[in-house]
């Protein structure tokens, strides 16, 4: 299952239960060669029950109301295909064993619990044969993380806000495939993989209730921010999505601030790695590069594969020594020197810790290589 990096946020729910958003949002999938979270579900009569998970190898509750209602939901679908198909092997009342690996930190503000129930959803919808469509899907994991939605789908992909209360209207849609835009890189200066002091779902539900810049943020910054991101894509113009992409960052992060008590996300290192950005624009004499933040300290960096060495070289310059750069990706690029100098090189070269470089992806694939075998142990 491929990881996702939103433009547009989601921050804040009008119903907790079902996790329905107060705003529309919008996101680049990722490839999967790069940030991924692999995932396999088998079932059987054999198996005792509970159904059970392991992330990483560490066993994870399942009992949560997230969860159960990702199960829940999906084992009725297979339980109506076997009502109407007695032929067909009653999938939906064996217990589940299901183990979950990420090459990326989980809950450090790298989307990492929308790819997990995406992954969850997908793997466990395959077991079960289920012939819904991935934005059918979307509706099943939203329930589990609202953003989990749109990782079911590759390209560039929306989450619309909806307006029913059963939220039968808040699914995610393709706005442009990835052979749309393939140009579309990603430089992830990871600052930190440490847990977040905040969780996504404590923050967003303290800003909806405190900040007095939420209301106007979710009702009209967002609205013509997704309008304009929309065009942006489809026009395939880098400065206007850069530009949007880094003002609702900014406009995301101002709502955690303004948030009782305030919430604070980025760090120094977080703030160098912005003004890196700006420096780089600044020397371009053009917008090449776009930063932009979820919730935590981690820059991503967009720009597109003919200024590569522009943008990620600049950073290359200072970093050259850190994880990430030894892949092919990261080799390819040619470090630039002297673009980036003084208080910003030495933030940056002692706050991030590697680099992650991607693209824009495809949406979920199938593997032949599985972490459960046939009798439900883990494969090592």
């Amino acid at each position: 299952m491929a990881n996702q990096l939103n433009t547009t946020r989601y921050w804040g729910k009008r119903d907790s239960k079902l996790n329905l958003p107060t705003n529309s949002s919008l996101s680049v999938t990722l490839a999967q060669s790069d940030l991924r979270t692999h995932t396999t579900a088998t079932c059987s009569p054999s198996y005792s029950p509970p159904d059970t998970l392991l992330l990483n190898n560490t066993p994870q509750p399942l009992s949560d109301p997230r969860s159960q209602a990702c199960l829940h939901a999906l084992r009725s679908l297979r339980s109506t295909l076997e009502s109407t198909d007695p032929s067909l092997p009653p999938l939906s009342t064996y217990p589940l064993r299901l183990s979950s690996k990420n090459n990326f930190p989980t809950a450090a503000g790298l989307a990492s619990s929308a790819a997990g129930f995406a992954a969850l959803v997908r793997s466990i919808a395959n077991l079960y044969h289920l012939p819904h469509s991935p934005t059918e899907l979307s509706l099943i994991a939203r329930q589990g993380s609202g953003s989990a939605c749109r990782s079911l789908l590759g390209g560039y992909v929306a989450w619309d806000q909806g307006l029913l209360p059963d939220g039968t209207d808040s699914l995610a849609r393709l706005v442009a495939p990835r052979s749309h835009w393939p140009e579309m890189r990603a430089l992830i200066l990871v600052v930190s993989a440490e847990k977040k002091d905040v969780s996504s779902t404590a923050g967003m539900q303290a800003t909806v209730h405190t900040s007095p810049l939420f209301q106007t943020r979710a009702t009209q910054v967002v609205p013509k921010a997704m309008r304009e991101m929309e065009d942006a894509i489809l026009q395939r113009d880098f400065e206007a999505f850069a530009r949007i992409t880094m003002r609702e960052s900014n406009s995301f992060h101002a709502t955690c601030l303004d948030t009782d008590p305030p919430i604070f996300y980025l760090n120094d290192v977080s703030r160098a790695a912005i003004r890196g950005v700006e420096i780089v624009n600044e020397k371009a004499g053009r917008v090449v590069a776009g930063y932009t933040f979820d919730a935590g300290p981690n820059c991503v960096v967009y720009y597109l594969e003919g200024r590569r060495d522009e943008v990620a070289g600049a950073f290359k310059s200072v970093l050259e020594g850190k994880e990430g750069w030894e892949g092919e990706q990261g080799r390819a690029v040619k470090a630039k020197e002297g673009v980036l100098e003084g208080k910003v090189v030495e933030m940056l070269r002692e706050g991030v810790s590697r680099v992650i470089l991607t693209s824009v992806g495809e949406g979920p694939i199938s593997v032949e290589e599985h972490l459960v075998d046939e009798k439900g142990e883990i494969v090592e």
